[in-house]
């Protein structure tokens, strides 16, 4: 039952991020990642998702048992739809933080950060992975937001360059991404690099050989497993992945597994979780801005944001997680306070399982967000009891 309710939940949800896309340029064609054919080799269910034709699942190991296989293994997830790009020039620190809330002239040179692209209403344009190499910056975006990523950073990139800014961006096109993620994720990654990889820890970056082949690989990924996210030249992609599957412990993962794993692990999804309208107090990110952009701002919607870590009184709503009685609550699910005013909604669930309980993740009125706080959530017109839940709810197991 819970198999089934994992593989429904994940296909609809797949579904519907790509679909709307679709609906909007019916007639574009679906875009095919370098390891589309190995996929389908494999007995890849391939599915649309932002804009690409991607596994769902395989047909060797079903979406519950990809998601335990991860967590106690390891799993390869293709994610070449993700935006590669590269920033250059003397000023790239300095044009790019008025772009995002991190600290780039103090994140040192192989270290990355997890950091936002925000609006000038303090909302969230995506959330992006940049990792600080010694004559570039290396950004990775989301694949659904690439688009409307670039024209944003091109546009403001143009005003930068009119006032005499050195800097360019590089979209890096000659590079598929694959995750490799797991407890077994390190075993398996050290038989391709030839030494022990102990060293390296969690958001560090490293240009190495896997294999012969020159590499960018992180010691990151979206699942709070330890693991790496490797950037390969595509004519590499599929013989580096094979190599990598030949360990005995590592198995391909699809979207259905990715999505539960990062549901446990308490890590948003641009589109559900956050969005355009979302400031970063908001959604719990606000470690993600530091101290000494809190106190210089200076990215775009800076004056909203950092209004509303001085004045909680300006917060109006909050991320929480939830676990729930009854069926799962599904993204739009309406949430409930102790006298039936509605007072949220859910932007993500699913049965957990590891924990073998229904979660979810939504937005509540300011002031309900207290771990214990017992609300309720409206599915198919049926009111279940829902508690506020500390997040992730899967302790993370990354590296240190």
């Amino acid at each position: 039952m819970l198999y089934s309710r994992i593989t429904s939940i994940a296909a609809r949800s797949a579904g519907r991020r790509s679909y709307a896309a679709a609906a909007a340029a019916p007639e574009q064609k679906l875009k095919k990642t370098a390891l589309y054919d190995f996929h389908v080799q494999q007995g890849g269910k391939m599915v649309p998702f932002a804009g690409y034709a991607m596994p769902v699942q395989y047909k060797n190991m079903g979406m519950l048992a990809s998601h335990l296989h991860t967590r106690e293994k390891a799993s390869i997830f293709d994610v070449s739809h993700m935006l590669q790009t590269r920033v250059v020039g003397k000023d790239r620190k300095k044009f790019f933080e008025t772009l995002v809330v991190a600290d780039l002239h103090q994140l040192p040179v192989g270290q990355g950060t997890l950091s936002l692209f925000t609006n000038e209403q303090g909302g969230i344009i995506d959330d992006t992975i940049i990792m600080q190499q010694e004559e570039q910056l290396y950004v990775v975006s989301n694949a659904a937001c690439a688009d409307k990523d670039l024209a944003h950073i091109r546009k403001h990139l143009s005003d930068f360059q009119n006032k005499g800014g050195d800097v360019d961006l590089q979209v890096i096109e000659d590079h598929s991404l694959i995750a490799i993620q797991g407890p077994r994720a390190a075993d398996a990654l050290e038989k391709l690099v030839g030494k022990s990889l102990d060293d390296f820890g969690f958001m560090h970056g490293r240009l190495m050989d896997l294999d012969s082949v020159p590499c960018h690989v992180a010691r990151s990924g979206y699942t709070g497993e330890d693991g790496f996210e490797l950037s390969i030249p595509t004519e590499a992609i599929l013989s580096i992945t094979e190599k990598l599957l030949a360990h005995p412990d590592v198995e391909l993962a699809g979207l259905g597994a990715r999505d539960s794993l990062r549901l446990e692990a308490g890590l948003c999804l641009y589109g559900n979780d956050i969005d355009d309208t979302t400031t970063p107090i908001e959604a719990g990110l606000t470690w993600t801005i530091p101290k000494s952009r809190r106190e210089t701002g200076g990215f775009l919607g800076s004056e909203h944001i950092l209004a509303q870590i001085k004045d909680k009184s300006l917060i109006k709503r909050r991320r929480v997680g939830l676990t729930v009685q009854g069926a799962p609550a599904r993204e739009g699910a309406e949430i409930l306070d102790k006298d039936g005013n509605v007072v949220g909604k859910v932007t993500s669930g699913c049965p957990s399982p590891c924990l073998k309980k229904n979660i979810a993740m939504g937005y509540v009125k300011d002031g309900l967000h207290k771990r214990g706080t017992e609300l309720s959530v409206k599915v198919r017109n049926k009111v279940q009891d829902a508690v506020i839940t500390k997040m992730p709810f899967v302790e993370a197991k990354y590296h240190k």
